[in-house]
């Protein structure tokens, strides 16, 4: 029997990914292509949706040009996708009418603020605190901002959605605007419960809920594509999800309980909560996913900079020359008691939600260099992610006895084992660290048949790392962070 494969997007903040994945689920090549970070003097931070789509394109090309496969063995494409980041375009062209404005960007506050007695309805209606990072604010941006966009709403012709969307107009042949219940449940604009466009949260956004996509599905069959003529005959599009979540599937949380997180750019952490959605005051709750008509919920918490942080040494500070050399930089340095970073570069997402906290390193003394300051930044991604997994302990009244991790920070042993240490839990890293693309393939695979079920979720970890620092001397650290985020905090 002749191999059957999954071609999987994987476009994330930094660069898109396309994978190539076999019938036991087994990464076979994987091409990458960077796309540029538009940042202006005010920080907001934009990307170039042709630019984006073009490597889509380029990195399917590399991949089957690496691997050599024979393209009729492709049976499927699947997307993950960078999530919150808003994009407006035109549903008779597919012509993005501005750049996107990505996640982490927060001109919107001012939108967010003007909505500010409205904030209870947001959260109970769409599970998420109101917030600039989620897409609706940045949807209002656009059309109160940008004239085209406004122009665009009038004539009807105007799509207001995450990347996914596009892309899934871009790569079919239907030419389908279409988006995914994880996706949509990012916006803040969707009836968790009445798994619906919420008009009455859309119009208080002044966005017309007719620009907004139809809602599918994650596992659904979207459309078809040749990629561009890659292909000799067009194949499903099929599984869909943020990247997040995809990450979640492929970690195989499938269990009410089970509690992942990815580390990229920014982090996210999250535990899926099964059928029903709960609500709580200082996470928020999403959808991990819709397959075969049932929708599965999640609590989660996101960072704004983890990996980000590591790539402010390299860029900005010019402490070291690549992301590598931070974990043995930080394993040799001195313990300087009192010093943490607070990386609030683009305000503190979850669970503190200020916009206009900012960034701060606080406890320096003479002893303080370079290793200490990476050590300090390293800390710094592990100390969030403990703020959430505690809440999430909290809300859901269950002891988290290990975390499952992914992305490409996971490499750093530093950085795991001190997560472990703060946690007081077994740290479980995914034994492939495209687990975010690889999330959708799998749905694929499983919806057309591909693959079996148990070899899909059955993986030994890559590594495991467990506690060594006692909880006392944790506990102590972590009083130490609490005490620094105050300080940053506005108010």
């Amino acid at each position: 029997m002749m191999n059957q494969y999954i071609l999987s997007f994987d476009q994330s903040t930094s660069t898109t990914k396309a994978l190539l994945f076999d019938q036991n689920a087994a990464l076979v090549g994987r091409a990458d292509i960077p796309h540029r970070q538009i940042v202006n003097d005010l920080g907001w931070v934009e990307h170039d949706a042709n630019e984006i789509l073009a490597n889509v394109f380029k990195a399917a090309e590399q991949l089957l040009l690496q691997t050599g496969v024979d393209c009729t063995c492709i049976k499927a494409v699947s997307i993950s996708n960078q999530r919150e980041t808003a994009l407006a375009w035109d549903r008779t062209t597919g012509k993005p009418l501005h750049n996107a404005i990505v996640w982490q960007c927060t001109r919107a506050q001012a939108i967010c603020e003007a909505l500010a007695s409205h904030k209870v309805l947001i959260h109970a209606h769409t599970g998420l605190h109101l917030s600039p990072y989620f897409s609706a604010a940045k949807f209002s941006w656009l059309l109160k901002h940008v004239a085209i966009v406004k122009s665009s709403a009038e004539n009807q012709h105007l799509v207001l959605s995450t990347m996914d969307s596009f892309l899934l107009y871009n790569l079919s042949e239907e030419k389908v605007v279409k988006t995914d219940f994880s996706n949509a449940s990012r916006t803040q604009l969707l009836h968790l419960k009445k798994l619906q466009w919420d008009e009455e949260v859309a119009e208080l956004f002044d966005i017309p809920p007719t620009c907004l996509p139809e809602l599918c599905d994650s596992n659904a069959i979207y459309g078809h594509t040749t990629l561009g003529g890659l292909l000799k005959k067009p194949v499903p599009i099929c599984g869909v999800l943020g990247d997040s979540q995809g990450a979640l599937f492929a970690q195989g949380c499938l269990q009410e309980g089970l509690t992942k997180a990815t580390y990229g750019t920014g982090s996210s952490i999250m535990m899926n909560i099964g059928s029903e959605a709960v609500l709580c005051d200082d996470l928020v709750t999403s959808i991990a996913w819709g397959m075969d008509g049932k929708i599965t919920y999640v609590l989660e918490g996101n960072i704004n900079y983890s990996g980000a942080t590591i790539s402010y040494l390299i860029e900005n500070l010019g402490l070291i020359a690549s992301a590598k050399e931070a974990g043995k930089l930080a394993q040799s340095a001195k313990d300087v008691q009192g010093l943490y970073m607070v990386p609030a570069f683009s305000g503190l997402g979850a669970p503190y939600w200020d916009a206009d906290a900012r960034a701060l390193i606080i406890g320096l003394d003479r002893r303080t260099g370079k290793a200490e300051l990476v050590k300090a930044a390293e800390q710094a991604i592990a100390y969030q992610i403990a703020d959430i997994v505690f809440l999430m302990q909290k809300h859901s009244k269950q002891n988290i006895t290990s975390l499952r991790v992914d992305g490409g920070p996971t490499n750093d042993s530093f950085l795991m084992q001190f997560q472990a240490d703060v946690l007081q839990s077994e740290v479980r890293v995914a034994n492939l660290e495209e687990l975010s693309g690889q999330g959708p393939a799998l749905l694929a695979a499983l919806k057309l048949g591909i693959l079996d079920r148990q070899i899909a979720f059955n993986r030994e970890p890559k590594a495991l790392y467990h506690a060594v620092m006692n909880r006392t001397d944790r506990d102590e650290l972590y009083k130490g962070w609490q005490k620094a985020v105050a300080k940053a905090l506005s108010c």
